[in-house]
């Protein structure tokens, strides 16, 4: 069966071929030696070129040509992977009368680089079906597809496949090794990578640093000790080790062994390195060293959008929202462009300063960039215009969101609790509802702290009753603490008594102070004071119980009891917290902090 060439989309589809081919009917071509088609191949290869692979194609349709040189059928089925033009080369692959271990192992790859690992393992079990023998490159190849399968057939998949591979003795190949090491980290399987690793034979720096990058993701003592061992084995530690061991540092916040990282990068020489730099501003921004992560950023000679991002970040991190956005400032200043995440902590850092005038640029430069459809941007959006006040603007933005996750509708359901508006909270949780979205912990606390805000007693009995039967979601203490405080701010102090009663884990400080708040509010000083008790008892150093306590007694006019609850605070040397609020002066838009 002759070979044909597969159409091309017309964007990719090559012009110069029609004359050609009506010309074919009249005359026979001059043979053209395949060296120069080879040539031309590796180059489509290289420039990853569509017209120029599907035009060598068309020129090689010669009968006898193209199907009698397997070499040329194989260089022209990588240069259609490479391309992306998976159909096509996978219909090259079914056309082509011969096939090697080259041609099935091209077509592997191909498919598990386009982002299609199935597809790429159903093309390796007809390898074997063919009764071609797989070769080292194939079963790589074959593995890196398994650890891009989700679930567990994606880690059984990659356990046949090595012992496949073992059987035909390629377990002394490193490469293959460590792409077996790597599905197994992809897949989580630290344990059976770490009994791959300690009894492999074969070992380079890249299976140091597959398990590294492993022990980065989900830090724990074994990704420290693994990294004190490579050093004392001697090991020539790359940029990457570096920052692995520095991203899962920064993860568990370990100052101390990261400083001795650190010491180690400076001997090393990889400092320069702009994704070693990156890792290290964060491990000291994580221990909210600020000084330290400015200056490992300054440092940092060729800055990219990653860097002056986790800059901002860190910043945000330490408390310092408003050197954030000078952060971002200076980005822009140096021509720097924003992504989404510059974007989502630039609105954070306006978030945190109640600074709604600098959240109206950054979104209406995210509007500009055409970025406005980007989900996690328009929840940090819709948080920032709630915390300034603004929450008609937060819901502007939740309507025009196309797409809402579960995080939208928390953030709004927040956002109108937050600002009185508890109806309208509770109606944005009723359409989410209708909507098919399931609630989270988080989103339930937030439906409940509405009820709460607007005295809604039996719509939160209703909610909270359906939470684990219909949600799913087990009540903790936040949600008792919710209930309390809905159940005594409506004057039934006894039943938010009963209800802490039957809580099945023993109440916290946050349920006993919600308590108290509501005795206060109604001058039950008998209650108030049996909510104090078991506060203090279990957290005898927070000065707003004690100020608690003495609001309720003063609202009664008994000044002994009153008396007696700033002598507690004396006795145990607790000093009320000063209120602040900050004030933005608008000539120089200096802000300051009254206390």
């Amino acid at each position: 069966m002759p070979l044909r060439a597969p159409p091309l989309p017309a964007s990719v589809r090559p012009r110069p071929f029609h004359a050609a081919a009506a010309a074919a009917h009249h005359r026979e071509p001059e043979p053209v030696p395949s060296s120069p088609y080879a040539a031309l191949l590796q180059r489509s290869i290289a420039a990853a070129d569509p017209r120029l692979a599907a035009s060598l194609h068309a020129a090689l349709l010669k009968p006898g040509r193209l199907a009698s040189n397997l070499f040329l059928c194989n260089n022209l089925l990588i240069a259609y992977f490479k391309c992306r033009l998976h159909r096509h080369g996978l219909r090259l692959l079914d056309e082509m009368p011969h096939r090697n271990a080259v041609s099935w192992s091209a077509a592997i790859a191909g498919l598990t680089q386009g982002g299609r690992p199935r597809d790429a393992l159903a093309a390796f079990r007809r390898m074997r079906r063919a009764g071609c023998p797989p070769n080292e490159f194939a079963l790589v190849s074959a593995l890196n597809a398994s650890s891009f399968v989700v679930g567990g057939a994606g880690a059984g998949c990659a356990r046949q496949l090595y012992a496949l591979a073992v059987r035909l003795g390629f377990d002394s190949i490193v490469f293959l090794v460590n792409a077996f090491l790597a599905a197994m980290v992809r897949h989580g399987q630290l344990g059976d990578a770490v009994q791959l690793f300690d009894g492999s034979c074969v070992r380079d720096t890249v299976s140091w640093n597959t398990l590294l990058a492993g022990f980065a993701r989900h830090w724990c003592v074994q990704g420290w000790v693994l990294w004190r061992k490579m050093v004392r084995e001697a090991v020539d530690a790359d940029g990457f080790s570096f920052s692995s061991v520095l991203s899962g540092l920064a993860a568990s916040a370990s100052l101390a062994s990261g400083l001795q990282v650190h010491a180690q990068l400076v001997k090393s020489g990889f400092g320069a390195d702009v994704c070693v730099g990156n890792s290290l501003m964060e491990m000291y921004m994580k221990n909210k060293c600020l000084v330290e992560g400015t200056r490992a950023f300054t440092e940092i000679r060729c800055k990219d959008v990653v860097t002056w991002t986790a800059m901002a970040a860190g910043c945000l991190h330490c408390d310092e929202p408003a050197k954030a956005i000078g952060v971002l400032s200076d980005m822009m200043l140096d021509g720097v462009m924003p992504n989404n995440y510059t974007f989502a902590t630039a609105v954070n850092a306006c978030a945190n300063l109640t600074n709604l005038d600098e959240g109206r640029k950054v979104h209406g430069y995210v509007i500009k960039l055409g970025d406005d459809s980007e989900v996690g941007i328009n929840n940090a959006l819709i948080d920032m215009y709630a915390k300034c006040g603004s929450v008609s603007c937060a819901y502007k933005v939740f309507q025009s969101m196309q797409q809402r996750q579960v995080i939208s509708w928390t953030a709004m359901i927040n956002g109108f609790a937050q600002n009185g508006r508890a109806r309208e909270a509770v109606e944005v949780f009723d359409d989410m509802l209708l909507e098919g979205v399931a609630p989270n912990c988080v989103t339930l606390i937030c439906v409940l702290y509405a009820c709460s805000q607007g005295g809604f007693v039996d719509e939160g009995w209703i909610y909270f009753n359906a939470m684990e039967d219909k949600f799913g979601v087990e009540p903790g203490e936040d949600h008792y603490a919710c209930m309390v405080d809905l159940l005594g701010k409506a004057g039934h102090i006894e039943e938010a008594e009963e209800l802490i009663s039957r809580m099945p884990f023993r109440p916290g400080v946050l349920v006993w102070k919600a308590l108290l708040a509501a005795c206060q509010l109604h001058g039950n000083e008998a209650a108030g004071k049996r909510a104090a008790e078991r506060a203090l008892a279990l957290e005898k150093d927070d000065p707003s119980t004690y100020m608690l306590l003495h609001n309720t007694f003063a609202g009664r006019q008994n000044w002994d009891g009153a008396g007696r609850a700033r002598e507690l605070m004396g006795d145990v040397n607790i000093m009320k917290l000063p209120g602040s609020t900050w004030f933005q002066s608008r000539p120089d838009r200096n802000q300051a902090c009254i206390r």
